[in-house]
């Protein structure tokens, strides 16, 4: 049976911190940045693929993206993906080249992202929550078979306890400062 660790909390914890961050980065703030196309998948050789594995992505200007795409009979999926991911991007084709402009964000437009950020951040913290479950789970386990005190099962749930609490301000510092962003 699962055994309380807290290094392996932290480590669940950290995760869900880091794939929040990677979320966040995806969302537009009317700046280009390559991190924006990381969602797109492209149908290529029969399998779907990160857009980047197939072209490289580059922000020349602050409101252009290129998109190098290294095959030529990929460039009409790249283009077809970019235009059915939802990000509002319209690419124009110059050989294996699509070049992106980036449009202005309205204010409809930003508050959509914003709100998303905060849908992030929500998943983010149930992610932590459960992980915090998993590890009172364990330590009341470890308690039940014998393994350790009482005392030390409190003084164990206090630390998971400040962990979580600690990870979840985290979060919230980060979404916030994106919200901030986007609203800019």
């Amino acid at each position: 049976m699962a055994k309380y660790d807290k290094a392996d909390l932290e480590r669940r914890m950290h995760g869900a911190v880091e794939s929040l961050k990677h979320d966040l980065a995806g969302l537009r703030t009317g700046r280009a940045h390559a991190a924006l196309l990381d969602p797109v998948t492209v149908e290529v050789y029969g399998a779907h693929m990160p857009l980047n594995q197939i072209a490289s992505i580059s922000a020349p200007e602050p409101r252009m993206l290129t998109v190098q795409v290294w095959d030529k009979s990929n460039v009409g999926p790249a283009d077809k993906a970019i235009r059915s991911a939802g990000l509002g991007l319209n690419p124009i084709v110059d050989g294996q080249m699509l070049r992106l402009p980036i449009p202005e964000m309205t204010q409809e437009r930003r508050k959509e992202l914003s709100k998303l950020a905060g849908q992030y951040a929500e998943k983010a913290r149930v992610a932590v929550r459960n992980v915090r479950r998993d590890g009172m789970d364990n330590l009341k386990a470890d308690e039940s078979k014998k393994e350790i005190s009482e005392d030390e099962r409190k003084r164990h749930e206090t630390e998971v306890q400040k962990l979580t609490d600690a990870t979840i301000a985290e979060i919230d510092a980060a979404a916030s400062a994106k919200e901030k962003e986007i609203l800019g």
